[in-house]
């Protein structure tokens, strides 16, 4: 008896059909896609395949879009207070402080509402943001909630992609596991979780910059900023 194939697999047969068949995903199916990835509907190995099979082709605004939709979708904003600036916080910082933490504090105190969110801890030998926050005495925010509470009395909070989405978490700690970074270090970047009215994007390598920017003009975030950034934070 022939197994039917699984549902996901037809995402892994449209990236791996070889150099004249494999095509970008478009828009609607790359959200397709990402929503069984979080609901938890794909199996392991058609999640590695998946995320290299897109490392090698390399990712399109189209598709970024639309696993940032998928990723919208799944966690919803909560009735937190209105916020000026997203500020996505990945990389980590290898040569230098994260002196950015402290322009971003300093925009908290002016009046601005700053949202951050981040992972600490995907890549060997990089201080990253959680950490920082926490030797700065500055609390970390332990769900939308708590962010939203922060938010409301100083102005700032930080969130991580843990509290975030675990599903989101996870994909980004595959990192060691694979060798490779994959589409999420994209997708993250572009979450803004508490849909904030403008927001930074660093990226280390500058052919990304046309990427998050597609993304973003596909998704109508039009207070977007997209650059190359120290380290791949936002920060020069």
């Amino acid at each position: 008896m022939v197994a039917a194939p699984h549902p996901f697999a037809r995402f892994v047969r449209l990236l791996g059909r070889g150099k004249t068949l494999t095509r970008a995903l478009t828009i609607d199916e790359a959200e397709q896609a990402m929503a069984m990835i979080l609901a938890g509907e794909t199996l392991p190995e058609q999640l590695g395949a998946f995320l290299m099979l897109l490392r090698i082709k390399e990712e399109t605004g189209e598709e970024i879009a639309g696993f940032i939709r998928a990723a919208r979708a799944a966690s919803p904003p909560t009735d937190a207070p209105s916020v000026d600036l997203d500020w996505p916080a990945y990389a980590g910082k290898k040569r230098q402080l994260p002196w950015f933490l402290l322009a971003a504090l300093l925009m908290a105190q002016a009046g601005w509402r700053v949202a951050m969110h981040g992972q600490d801890g995907v890549t060997e030998g990089r201080l990253y943001v959680g950490e920082t926050l926490s030797r700065l005495g500055v609390p970390l925010a332990a769900d939308f909630a708590e962010a939203a509470e922060h938010l409301g009395q100083r102005n700032f909070a930080y969130l991580s992609l843990e509290r975030l989405s675990s599903e989101l978490a996870r994909m980004m700690a595959l990192k060691p596991i694979l060798g490779l970074r994959s589409p999420v270090n994209s997708l993250v970047r572009g979450l803004n979780p508490f849909r904030a009215t403008a927001s930074i994007q660093a990226v280390f390598h500058p052919s990304y910059v046309a990427v998050h920017r597609d993304a973003a003009l596909l998704l109508g975030d039009k207070r977007t900023i997209v650059f190359r950034g120290d380290g791949g934070e936002n920060e020069r």
